[in-house]
């Protein structure tokens, strides 16, 4: 029946010629639901309303949402007419744009959301709609359920308030999840989707629901990784109550969920013949995302710590390596795999040993690590990949000093045992000198990375060296970055990748720094750079960076280079450049919008190759040390001199003199506080070991205490036992032995107990002394650096 003919049986028919419209339609049937005595007849005109909810929804919304909440309150015993009742108010709430209202302009985009905000404003609304998730009619509950739906989607905070506060809100949603009807499980799984976004109170509770088990058990009936959209949605809610929530997190990890993850990543035998749907292509796409969730940097590194070696020993991280070097997995799954590995293993040395053994099936086999570099350098990959292969090599690196050494032992002449074999070294060096310029970018920021917080390695690299075409001398590595620098082919991209090299080359290692001085042309080209006029953007941030090259050279300046000493090129600054100039220059890097992008996280995102400019570590250092590089080119006056004690007034040099005696008698309390502090924790591990000695004794004790209890008891009963026999005097005197003995032991153990209790009061005092005592000089070192800052620094009158 058409929806004009089935209106027209509810309200009657019309005079000819006069067609009411859609407002005075709606009227009526609303009059219809408030008036009519009969159920009946509401409930047709519920039914009407329902009909034309799609097509004039605004009509529908503006005038029926009152008597159709007057119906949920007063008729919750028809389930028929409250169908309707939720039907008609979820169509009229919804942020779906319906075919029927495609052609009317006055339907606008937000109209749902709009007709949320007047059904919320009563909170009533929502805890009666809340109520009807009891009824176990399918056509009440899944409206119900619906209608929730769509006004968390439009206002999600504020639904997610009401219900935290209607009586057992959340818990009645979670009993949804075992409803026989999976229609009904599935609409709930989307609707706790949308209810769990970025509210942690309501994943805490939705997880002490036991939301794991049970989500964990429907992706189990659905077919694992193999299955439908169904598991899609289990591992999408799975992944909002686990990101950014350290308590669910922990209890995730605590729970031995880890170990039911590490089986979804195992591939079948013929995974490569059957191929990857788009469907398991998703699902396996939010298992890496869980994962990922897990152990990403940004959580406590406490949970991430635990969850990496559960992760290991559950061998999820195997099944990881060995996904990364099957055939045929997606590119996009691929990528997600490198970085749920980087992630895994990043500052875990066992974790990171197990992907350095790692090999993958190739002839001759070649460890993974060379194949990621060998695909990170090749420009023929996808951005994604090569990014992502530049991050797990990062990772790898990451606090792992014998991971650093390994690579920069691949650099070195002596290494060379195997010519023929590709090594990490090898490959980063083809992609340094390579012509694509982001394979320039990858290979000098990798390389960066195997030298951070590691001063013997940069020491180390200065030893290797190039051959040259013609037979001529070799040069080292460094002299060859600073020519490539220099070229003017060398694109900028690449010149940003190289500058970042040699800063956390050069930082905290004087002898690179003296390395890079002996280079011919290298200064010049820095103090050029520094004195151009460029207005592009880019350019300013390459000038940035050569000035914060220019400042290290001064910072960690051993002075032993003639003419190249500190003074010496704070001179050419001031003479050439300017200090103004020298300093705002050097803020540039900090200004340009890569720096605020790369400081963010470790990870590196980038939409396109373009955007590929500064690394997380370089950020960091800059950060570090720009504020100490401007007050050190500020401090030199034009004269050169640097302005110290020496140069400060009487006044300042007196006052100076007071803080170093104060700061002198701190160090002397320091030190004497740190040798209390080794005896105090010296006395307490003699404590410990005389506590564990006294605890064996007293096991002892209770033990042959029980037995001769034992023995006691049975002597008794033998002596009660026998009848007419008369007690002998050895009989009794055995007797009483044992019973002298008994109490014997009994006394030691209560002494020994005694004695017990006094060593544990005595080493929790000794804790308490301990960590007083450590505690307080690291108070006094703190002082002394706020005196230090306190010190003036004035140019003499």
């Amino acid at each position: 029946m058409m929806i004009e003919e089935y209106i027209k049986t509810v309200l009657g028919s019309t005079e000819p010629g006069q067609q009411p419209s859609a407002a005075e339609t709606v009227e009526k049937l609303v009059d219809r639901v408030y008036s009519s005595t009969l159920l009946e007849d509401r409930r047709d005109a519920c039914r009407a309303l329902k009909a034309l909810s799609r097509k004039y929804r605004i009509e529908v919304g503006a005038q029926g949402m009152p008597p159709l909440v007057q119906v949920l309150q007063n008729d919750g015993q028809d389930a028929e007419i409250i169908s309707y009742a939720l039907d008609t108010l979820c169509n009229v709430v919804t942020s779906e744009e319906f075919d029927e209202e495609a052609d009317n302009p006055t339907v606008s985009v937000n109209v749902g959301e709009q007709f949320t905000e007047m059904f919320i404003k009563t909170p009533e609304h929502v805890t009666l709609v809340m109520g009807y998730l009891d009824e176990y009619d399918f056509r009440v509950r899944r409206a119900a359920i619906q209608l929730i739906t769509s006004l968390i989607s439009n206002k999600t905070r504020e639904l997610q308030d009401l219900i935290l506060v209607s009586p057992m809100g959340v818990s009645k949603l979670m009993d949804l999840l075992t409803d026989s009807r999976e229609v009904i499980r599935n609409d709930v799984l989307l609707l706790l989707i949308e209810l769990t976004k970025s509210n942690s109170n309501i994943q805490k509770i939705v997880a002490f629901e036991n939301a794991f088990d049970r989500l964990f058990e429907i992706v189990r009936e659905e077919g694992c990784s193999d299955g439908g959209i169904v598991v899609e949605d289990c591992l999408i809610l799975l992944l909002n109550l686990l990101k950014n929530n350290s308590s669910n997190q922990q209890f995730f990890k605590e729970g031995s969920y880890i170990q039911r993850l590490a089986p979804m990543f195992e591939l079948s035998q013929d995974a490569e013949e059957v191929g990857w749907s788009p469907q398991k292509v998703s699902n396996f796409h939010c298992l890496l995302q869980v994962v990922r969730a897990l152990v990403t940097p940004s959580n406590q590194q406490q949970v991430v710590a635990a969850c990496q070696r559960v992760m290991q020993k559950s061998r999820l991280l195997h099944a990881l390596c060995e996904i990364l070097m099957s055939s045929g997995v997606p590119a996009d799954i691929l990528t997600e795999t490198i970085n749920a590995v980087a992630e895994v293993v990043r500052g875990d040395r066992d974790n990171q040993d197990e992907l350095g053994r790692v090999m993958a099936p190739s002839s001759p086999p070649r460890p993974a690590i060379v194949v990621l570099l060998m695909s990170m350098i090749n420009e023929k990959q996808l951005l994604a990949l090569r990014c992502a292969v530049l991050y797990c090599f990062e990772c790898f690196l990451y606090r792992n000093a014998d991971g650093q050494r390994a690579v920069v032992q691949t650099l070195l002449p002596s290494s060379a045992s195997d010519v023929s074999a590709l090594s990490t070294g090898q490959l980063l060096c083809t992609g340094l000198f390579s012509t694509d310029a982001l394979a320039n970018w990858f290979s000098a920021v990798a390389l960066m990375h195997s030298l951070v917080e590691n001063v013997a390695l940069k020491e180390e690299l200065l030893r290797v060296l190039l051959a040259t075409p013609g037979g001529q001398r070799p040069i080292t590595l460094l002299e060859q970055c600073t020519n490539l620098m220099q070229q003017e082919r060398y694109r900028l991209q690449s010149k940003v990748g190289l500058l970042m090299l040699l800063s956390l080359w050069l930082a905290h290692c004087p002898g690179a720094v003296k390395a890079l001085l002996e280079t011919q042309g290298t200064m010049a080209y820095l103090t050029a750079q520094l004195c151009s006029n460029e207005h592009d953007e880019r350019e300013f941030l390459v000038q940035g960076m050569c000035a914060f090259l220019m400042g290290l050279c001064i910072q960690f300046n051993d002075n032993s280079l003639p003419g190249q000493k500190r003074e010496d090129i704070s001179q050419l600054i001031i003479k050439r450049i300017g200090q103004e100039s020298f300093c705002s220059k050097l803020a540039e890097v900090s200004r340009h919008e890569a720096y605020s992008r790369a400081c963010k996280q470790a990870q590196i995102r980038a939409k396109s190759a373009g955007e590929l400019l500064l690394d997380f570590e370089y950020c960091k250092l800059y950060k570090g040390l720009e504020a100490l590089i401007a007050k050190l080119v500020s401090g030199f006056d034009v004269d050169g001199i640097e302005l110290t004690e020496l140069t400060l007034s009487s006044e300042a040099s007196a006052l100076v003199s007071q803080y170093k005696g104060i700061i002198r008698g701190m160090d002397a309390q320091i030190q004497a506080l740190q040798q209390s502090s080794k005896e105090l924790e010296q006395e307490n591990a003699e404590l410990k070991e005389k506590l564990v000695e006294e605890q064996s004794l007293k096991a002892q004790l209770l033990d042959q205490n029980t037995l001769l209890k034992a023995q006691l008891g049975a002597s008794t009963g033998q002596v009660q036992s026998a009848q007419g026999a008369e007690t002998t005097p050895a009989n009794e005197e055995e007797l009483n032995a044992a019973r002298y003995q008994a109490n014997m032991y009994f006394a030691e153990n209560i002494r020994l107990t005694k004695e017990l209790e006094t060593l544990r009061q005595q080493l929790s005092a000794e804790k308490t002394a301990c960590r007083c005592g450590a505690r307080f000089p690291g108070a006094m070192q703190k002082d002394q650096e706020d005196l230090l800052e306190l010190l003036p620094i004035r140019r003499p009158s």
